[in-house]
């Protein structure tokens, strides 16, 4: 008794050489979609646009001086909720854009201190500046979680209404700024509180 090998017939072997060929050209169109749209592929939605701020109620930062974060304080004003953390060298790159900001009072800039050491915090805000009116610490990172914190830093548009009108990933530079927050900003103090 013979044992023979099968081997696929001349067409089933062509379609398993040229499958792999018709995998990489359908993702390569997908990927060329993409790109020819015109869509920022670094904007990273948030599923929270429109939607109350999370219930929020953080311990100050000790030895601030200043109030924690606490989501109760966003009615009836505007406020800009900037998640910053000292390990994050980001933060210190969007800090002077912080500091700039700051100087605007037609709404409250508050800080989410995430996954960080007090002493840390202080020293930081006291090398840079405190740009913050209100800092909650979040060591464990779970108030982060609830408000969609991909990483540090991001900032947090929420309206007068207690709601996040929108979200920067990343660190804030003098161009997004003026391009993107800003005009979100007066959007937010132009709408009904």
């Amino acid at each position: 008794m013979s044992i023979e090998t099968k081997m696929p017939s001349p067409p089933r072997r062509r379609l398993f050489v040229l499958l792999p060929l018709l995998v990489f050209l359908g993702l390569a169109g997908l990927f060329l979609s993409q790109l020819l749209s015109g869509r920022d592929v670094s904007e990273i939605p948030s599923a929270l646009i429109g939607l109350p701020a999370p219930q929020t109620n953080l311990p100050p930062l000790e030895g601030s001086n200043l109030p924690g974060l606490d989501s109760k304080a966003f009615a009836g004003k505007v406020t800009l909720v900037n998640v910053f953390a000292s390990w994050c060298a980001p933060c210190r790159e969007e800090h002077p854009v912080l500091l700039a900001l700051a100087q605007d009072k037609r709404f409250t800039l508050a800080a989410l201190n995430y996954k960080d050491e007090p002493e840390n915090a202080r020293r930081f805000l006291g090398d840079l500046g405190n740009p913050y009116q209100a800092i909650g610490v979040d060591p464990a990172g779970r108030a982060a979680i609830d408000w969609g914190v991909y990483g540090v830093p991001e900032t947090f548009v929420v309206g007068k209404d207690g709601k996040i009108a929108y979200k920067h990933v990343g660190p804030l530079t003098p161009e997004s700024a003026r391009d993107l927050l800003l005009p979100q900003i007066e959007k937010a103090l132009a709408a009904p509180g």
